[in-house]
């Protein structure tokens, strides 16, 4: 089958068709005997809708919409008949006839993918260069034949892809629990500027469930726990939040371990809202309004705990003061921590006090109510 492939590929590359070799059907022959031997005086003038009525009822008008009723019908044996016999009265084929013929092999029965790769030959014969629904429909044989691979070599092919044209090949991955070759084909996608959608989201990760579930099941799974890094460079991650422009240091996940894992809402205007009854996102956006921007955020909770037992407000105030000497305007950033953080514990020390209340009234530490999960 891929040789088939590859060989049909090289008739439909535009720059290497060769030249036609077989004469034209008899039908045109005679067309053209009868046209350059009457008399130009004698030969009849149409109007523009006389030219379209005679179009409308030319043969490969209405093999056309024969197929049309076929495909809507999602009948492939009548489809089949017309196409054959369309071949025999040498009536000429176009990319709509091929790819609707293609289409309807493609989601027919086991038996019908042969004659689907035959007639994409024979397109190859008839010199139609191929589109991106041709290749798509021929990925669908593939997949149908249980050729993942050739579906994905099909693919590769497409000028232009569309999320449709990699469907084959990351189902057919799927189904057969080839994941490394699906993971290939999302690569190849973010390579295209393709962006997936859930159903192909819920097949990469190997769960049919809706999209928010499938990432719940697998932050809390044992797999989740152990993916992160371990032993960072601690001047790597500050480069990476200023060169960021602050929160996010482009490096990975930090640390592993259990997640803790929630849900939010998004509004009209993309911002997240927690579900939880006593949170008060909106009171965080006013206070933002006043005190911001910020070029940097940092997570109290995270550099607090960093290789640490316990939580460490003097390591979290030299974060805060690196980033504020590696800032251009020597800004600190903003310090985001739980309310409960306030109290009790680490912060009973004087020193600690101290420090909170000096970043309370320079306006950069904003502290998330109880009740409240603190990774808006």
């Amino acid at each position: 089958m891929r040789s088939l492939f590859s060989s049909s590929l090289h008739h439909l590359r535009p720059s290497l068709l060769p030249l036609p070799s077989r004469p034209p059907p008899l039908h045109h022959l005679l067309l053209r005997f009868t046209t350059t031997t009457s008399s130009s005086s004698h030969r009849p003038v149409l109007s523009k809708a006389q030219r379209r009525r005679a179009e409308r009822s030319s043969p490969s008008t209405l093999l056309r919409v024969a197929l049309d009723q076929c495909s809507r019908r999602n009948d492939l044996s009548e489809a089949l008949r017309l196409y054959d016999s369309a071949r025999a009265d040498s009536v000429p084929l176009s990319l709509h006839h091929y790819n609707v013929l293609l289409y309807l092999c493609s989601n027919g029965p086991k038996s019908s993918l042969n004659r689907g790769f035959d007639i994409f030959r024979q397109m190859g014969l008839d010199q139609i260069p191929p589109n991106e629904a041709t290749f798509t429909n021929l990925a669908r044989l593939a997949a149908a034949a249980d050729d993942p691979n050739l579906a994905f070599d099909v693919v590769k092919r497409v000028p232009a892809p569309r999320l449709r044209s990699y469907g084959p090949a990351l189902f057919g991955f799927c189904k057969r629990g080839d994941f490394d070759g699906a993971f290939e084909v999302d690569e190849h996608m973010l390579r295209s500027g393709v962006v997936a959608e859930e159903a192909e989201l819920r097949l990469c990760w190997g769960v049919e469930e809706s999209t928010a579930g499938v990432c719940e099941g697998w932050f809390r799974s044992e797999a989740a726990e152990g993916v992160g890094e371990e032993g960072w460079d601690v001047g790597k991650v500050r480069e990476g939040v200023v060169r960021g422009g602050g929160g996010w240091h482009g490096i990975g996940w930090l640390g592993k371990g259990r997640w803790r894992v929630g849900r939010a809402e998004v509004d009209r205007d993309g911002l997240a809202f927690q579900r939880e009854v006593q949170s008060d996102f909106t009171q965080f956006q006013e206070w933002l309004a006043r005190h911001g921007p910020f070029e940097a955020v940092v997570d109290g909770a995270n550099v607090g705990y960093f290789n640490q037992y316990s939580f460490s407000f003097f390591q979290l105030n030299s974060v805060v003061n690196g980033i504020r000497e590696m800032s251009p305007s020597k800004k600190l950033p903003l310090i985001i921590l739980h309310n409960s953080r306030m109290r009790g514990g680490p912060a009973d020390n004087p020193k600690v006090q101290k420090l909170l209340e000096r970043w309370r009234r320079s306006g950069v530490l904003y502290t998330t109510p109880i009740g409240s999960n603190d990774d808006w």
